[in-house]
Parts: C-alpha cells; structure tokens; sequence
C-alpha cells in the first residue's frame, strides 16, 4: 500500500520491460501503463452541441477502477470543441434574443440565426468546462485528475519534450490521472500529408495522433481508441460484406478498404490505424472498439484489459495456425460439401473412422497414458475423474461398434422424406431431414467425446476444448483423435468439416459466431453448462444445467429390485449426470428390514449420506444433514428423504429436480403409471436404473448430449436430435395468382405415400 495526500492506494505487481508490443489479447492483463483515447462521437452528443454524460460517467468509472487496481491511466480526450459550442451558442441566442426584443419583439425570436462558430473559439470556451465534469467525476472515486494541454510544438522542441514528459511521470507517480488534449485554442489547421514521416516521427494533428505519440514517449504497455465503429472492418461498416477484423497486423493494410470519417472530430478510421501501427512500432499494443454502444460502453474498457475479444488488436506475431473464424468458415464449407454425399460415401467415412479406432488402438491408448501422467503429476485425481480421463480397449471397441451401426443405418438420415403433399396437379412439395449445421461441442477431459460426437457424421462440425479448471488435459488424447477422424473424412475430401480448438479464449470467441455457429452443445458439469449458456451471443444451447436425478422407493417395491437398482444408479459411475443423487423413500418403509438393507448396501459401497430435513427429524442420530435438495454430488455421495406418498414424491421431483431422469421402484402398476405420467422429466423410468437414460443404451447408435430443455430434443439426443427439415417443391410454371377467386386452379392437399425405406 502506498499513499499520497493520505489517499491509500494498492500496487499491482504489473511493471514489464517494455519494448515490445503483446503478442495475445491474454497478456492484457499484465498491462500496467494505459492510454485511453475518447474519440469526438464517444464523448459528444449526437447533436455534436454538448457532452454524452452518462457515457463519460461510465468510461470514468471503469478508469478509476484500473487506476485503484494499481495502474496508470492516462486520457487523451476530445469533447472541448463540443462543450464550448454547446456554451457559445447559449449565450448567442441569449444576446439574441434580448436584442431582437428590444428592437422588434418576440414575434421574429424564431427567426434568428446561429452563426457559424469558429472551432478554436469554442475550444478555447470549452476546455475549462471539460476539466472541471472531468474533476467532478473523478472525485468520486476518489481520485484526482489533472490537465495538459499540447500542441505538435511541444513535442519537436526537445526541452518540452523533456518538460511535458516529466511532468506526466511526476502525476503518474502520485497516483493522478493525466487528461490530455490538443490546444484546439492555439493549434494551427493540419498540414496535408504531414501525419505519419516513419518510426521516428509522428505529427500531432488530431488526438489519434497525439495519443499514439504520448503511448510510445511515455512507454505505455497499452494504447485504447475508442470510436463509435466496433473497430477495423474489411470494408466500411454497414456495407453487405463488411467483417469486423479481430487481429490487424501490419502489412495487412492493402486489404482495407476505408470509409468516411466519423460525423464528428478530425480524423477517421484510417488515421486511426496509421496512428494504431506507429504505436505498435513502438512497443505499445493497440486495441480500436467501440466507445458509444449501449450494452457494451461500461465495460469496454476493462473487457480489452481483461483479455476479452472487444474491438479489434494490433498484433505484430501471426498465429500459426487458422482463427476460430477462419476454422468456422471452413467447418461451414466442408460441412455443406459433406451433407451433400450421397449415404454411401457417408457410410463409408463413418466405416473408415471405425477401422481406424481399431486399426490405430495403441496409439491412442499411449497418447491417453501421457494424458493421465501428466495429471496425476499435477496432483492426486478422484476416482470418477480418473475414469472419466482414461480410454480403454472396451471404450474403444464400443465407440467402433457404435460406429458401424450409424454406418449401417445412414441411409435413414440425412434426406429422408418424411412428408409429401400434392399441392395442386403437377406441384408436389416434400419435407426431407438435413443437418442442423455447424456445431460447437464442448466437452470437459473427456477424450470418448470426440469420436461419439463424430459419430454423427452428418452434421457439418464439432469444435472441443478441454475444461481447464482443475488444470486437467487431455490434448494428447484430443490430437491423435481428432487426426484420425479427418482422415477418415480425406477420403472424400471434407477433412475440414471437423475442427479442433484447446483453450477457453478460443470457446469464447466461437459462442460469439453466431453467424457461423448453428447449435452449442455443452458436454460436462452443470457449471460448464451455464458457463456456455451465459456465453453464448444468440445461438441456442441444447443440454442439462444440472443431472439431480431422483429414485423413489414406493411401499410396494420388491425387496430383490430395490438395493439392485440404487446400487446401480448411484454406484456404477457416480459422475454421470444420469447418475442417482437423492433417494426418496416412503415412509412407511422407514425401520423396516427393506431399509436396512437399502443402509448396509449404501454402506458397503461407501456412499456418503446426507438426510433431507423429513428425514433426519425422524433419526435421534442421523448423517450430516443435506445444504439442499437442489444438489448434483457427482461422487460417492447422495441425498435420503421421507416421502408420505407418490403424490409427495412427484411434487418432490418437480421441486428439487432438474427434469433430467427420475424413477419409480413398485410393484403396483397403477402407482407405477401415474409416476410415469405424472412427473414432467425428460426420462422417467418404472424399475429400472437411471443409468439408462443413454443414447447408446436407448438404441440411437450415439449420443452427442442429453437435453432437459423442451425445444427441439429432450432427454439423450442422437442423430434424429441433430436434424431438422427443409421443404422442396418441385413445380411446372405454377403462380399463387392461377389459385385465386377467379383462377384456373385448385389447391388440392393431398397426402402422398412416402417412399420405402431402406430397413436393410
């Protein structure tokens, strides 16, 4: 903790040798030394007469709270202009209007005319406005605010170099935030071409051009533009084609086209970019986003700083491989190229990956034996993670059965006519199943991931990362996988239609590509889940936020079915979502030997026990009593309530549950039939395990999710859950006119057999 004016403020380790520019949007947060420059359309009005208040409040909150986290902000401001014409043009129609009454009345006041006000004028007006909003709003957060005010002058002689660059060092170190303009008062108009001469010298015309020169004199790690643009487009925004440039780098200047400056201020966007490259030169990063939209202007800022894909960065290191964007071009491509097989050709890829697993088995094991190593390097794994990690010959020989039943079955999917209609005499209309398109699945170090998802090799692409949070990988795993399903894909040349990316920043940039991205499937806790759903920027997300699955022993359970079941449900994979989580027991079952041995059972596996409230008020020493009923334990672990009937126990369910899989235990089929269907999940099951509910186990060849959401699929999804439709109609001259009051035709609406399908 260091003090000024006994106003404490914390210093983050953040100090680095500066020189070169990051190379990631991830090193951002190491920046300690920052530029903000607001650009005339972020701080002005609309009507250019006056300042955009609520936005400055907001851009001034968010520098406060980097400047409080230890940083050193520095503002490079427009608006004096704005502000003092804002004030000329009151007291003009002020001086107006009481001239135009003395000599004339009020009858000609509508009548006057504002003249045309001199920029310097109203800078000259505006500036001490400007600093004192600026003062008033910093003091807020306690933090105090200080003017400079620079001309190109003040740069080229070397002793206000060194006067302005000191004074700038002294408030950085006394924990004040520098407010920078261009003397608009006193500054002469720009010479033409004179803004960028090299490296070496940059031209203060316009306060792009300032903020680039300050970045690099005072070595700032980061240089913020804000603009009323997202940031760098291809092409100028609002054009068909335009597409905003995530990483710009230099030399790429040459496939830009720019457009008109903003509606106000002197520069536009390609001074912003020459300004941008000189300070990237320099050793400063750069980032161009958008200062003026609603939903992202109080955030913008420490967004870019935290690492977050906003606007567009200057980066001088290329990646080495494709961008997510590029990979989600390329997935569409080869995705449409491989809906379009015939399902022979599709057969045989899935045919070919199915070989290749068997083909290839000691390869994979050995890249997932360096996956585990290097996790119980990093520390000892749970049981359920380890089995989550770990492929198997079995593993492998399931995934290649299951392979060569989709195989066996492609004829039925992708094209299968599942409605025809004559709509009038020669004009047929058929409804056909297609893929879904491109999606984005997303799996926690679950590497039996990859090739179930593939299995489903009519949809156009899956994306996977691995989940990070324990420090878990397994990319080794991920990789050989990953190849051998794109050469099964080579042989009829759409390898690119499955892509593969490994970090979170990657993630989150595809649930942002909503033009490139059809459907999210998350694969992985409930966590991971409502991560994504929060994420994702207007695609839909097909899964389970959490798998409490429920098992209700009724009083006329069977005594052999019911330890058999729970053992099953809860004990043969406890991490599963399908897995058991809480336990509902009738009451009237309590102390008796039925519940004894449901005890021993539980006890021997070595559950944990944790009573619900009814149940521990019934115990004089019961198991530590449940946090709540709404818990997914993913372990040896669950929940035991007291139930007074079935009725309780559907009400329970539709309570605490999640809708996922719930199940009865009777012998009565009448109670058996109102559980069924009384209870509102998207598996509910009479005397059988909840570790059914399964694509696999369900017959659906694979399964790439299960979903509790009500559109589209519910419960395990397999191919059918990863179709929809289109329709085709197929015509001879046919006009909607021909079929009017007094028109030739009819509509006739007739239902036509579908052709027969292929059941070999």
């Amino acid at each position: 903790i260091r003090c000024w004016s006994n106003i404490p403020f914390i210093t983050m380790p953040l100090s680095r040798a500066h020189g070169k520019s990051f190379a990631h949007r991830s090193e951002l947060k190491h920046a300690k030394r920052i530029v903000v420059k607001l650009g005339s359309a972020v701080v002005t009005r609309g009507d250019e007469c006056g300042l955009a208040l609520g936005r400055l409040a907001s851009i001034v909150e968010q520098v406060s709270m980097l400047q409080n986290q230890g940083r050193e902000m520095m503002i490079v401001t427009s608006g004096a202009v704005a502000f003092g014409k804002q004030r000329l043009r009151h007291e003009i129609l002020l001086s107006q209007s009481v001239r135009q009454a003395l000599h004339s009345g009020q009858s000609q006041l509508k009548d006057m005319a504002i003249p045309v006000l001199e920029a310097r004028a109203c800078a000259a007006a505006g500036q001490s406005g400007l600093m004192a909003l600026y003062e008033a709003m910093f003091t807020q957060y306690s933090i105090c605010a200080a003017q400079i005010l620079v001309t190109n002058l003040d740069f080229h002689d070397e002793q206000k170099r060194r006067n302005l660059n000191g004074t700038l060092h002294e408030l950085l170190r006394m924990n004040i935030v520098p407010i920078i303009n261009t003397n608009d008062a006193v500054v002469p108009p720009p010479e033409p071409n004179s803004d960028l001469q090299g490296v070496n010298v940059i031209s203060v015309k316009d306060n792009d051009s300032l903020a680039a020169r300050l970045a690099v004199e005072m070595k700032t790690d980061l240089l913020i533009v804000l603009s009323d643009v997202e940031g760098l487009f291809d092409s100028p925004p609002g054009s068909d084609d335009a597409k905003l440039i995530d990483i710009f780098y230099p030399g790429d200047q040459q496939s830009v086209t720019f457009g008109t400056k903003s509606r106000v201020g002197m520069g536009g966007m390609e001074a912003k970019v020459k300004a941008a490259l000189w300070a990237l030169q320099g050793g400063t990063s750069v980032v161009i986003a958008n200062g003026t939209h609603p939903k992202i202007s109080g955030h913008v800022i420490t967004d870019i700083v935290e690492g977050k894909k906003v606007g567009t960065f200057f980066s001088e290191v290329k990646p080495a491989g494709p961008t997510v964007e590029q990979q989600g071009e390329m997935a569409r491509a080869g995705g449409r190229t491989l809906a379009a097989l015939q399902p022979e050709q599709r057969a045989e890829i899935i045919y070919r990956l199915a070989d290749l697993l068997t083909d290839q088995r000691e390869e994979i094991l050995l890249a997932n034996k360096k996956d585990l190593e290097e996790a119980e390097n990093k520390g000892r794994l749970a049981l359920p993670l380890l089995k989550r990690l770990s492929l198997s010959t079995s593993k492998l020989n399931s995934l290649a059965i299951g392979l060569r039943q989709i195989a066996a079955s492609s004829q039925d999917s992708v094209g299968r006519v599942i409605r025809r209609t004559r709509i009038a005499k020669d004009l047929d209309l058929e409804q056909v199943t297609v893929p879904i398109g491109v999606l984005l699945v997303i799996f926690e170090s679950r590497p039996d991931c990859l090739p179930q998802v593939c299995k489903e090799g009519r949809v156009h692409c899956w994306e996977f990362f691995d989940d990070k949070r324990k420090s878990i990988s397994v990319a080794h795993s991920n990789q050989i996988l990953h190849h051998l399903t794109q050469e099964a894909l080579s042989i009829h040349g759409v390898k690119d239609a499955v892509q593969l990316v490994n970090t979170r920043e990657e993630v989150e940039d595809l649930c942002r590509l909503d033009k490139l991205i059809d459907l999210i499937i998350p694969r992985g806790s409930s966590q991971l889940v409502r991560n994504i759903q929060k994420a994702a920027k207007g695609i839909p997300v097909m899964g389970h936020s959490e798998g409490i699955c429920h098992v209700y022993v009724d009083t006329d359970a069977s005594v052999e079915k019911v330890t058999r079941i729970i053992r099953d449900s809860k004990c043969e994979y406890p991490a599963a979502c399908n897995a058991l989580e809480t336990l509902l027991i009738h009451r009237d079952l309590l102390r008796t030997p039925l519940f004894d041995q449901i005890i021993d059972m539980l006890r021997v596996e070595q559950v944990k026990i944790h009573a619900g409230p009814k149940f521990a008020s019934y115990l004089t020493f019961s198991p530590s009593e449940v946090k709540s009923l709404r818990t997914e334990y993913g372990d040896l672990e669950c929940c035991i309530e007291v139930v007074d009937s079935v009725h309780e126990a559907v009400e329970h369910i539709h309570k605490y549950g999640s809708s996922h899989t719930d199940v009865i235990i009777t012998e009565n089929e009448k109670t058996a039939e109102f559980f069924l269907q009384h209870v509102d999940s998207a598996c509910v099951f009479w005397n059988a395990s909840t570790r059914f509910s399964d694509g696999y186990r369900f017959g659906l060849g694979a399964e790439v999710g299960i979903s509790t959401s009500r559109i589209h699929a519910r419960g395990p999804v397999g191919i059918e859950g990863l179709l929809t439709t289109k329709w085709l109609l197929r015509g001879d001259n046919h006009v909607v006119s021909d079929f009017s009051e007094h028109g030739s035709m009819k509509y006739l609406h007739e239902s036509l057999p579908l052709p027969q399908r292929n059941t070999n």
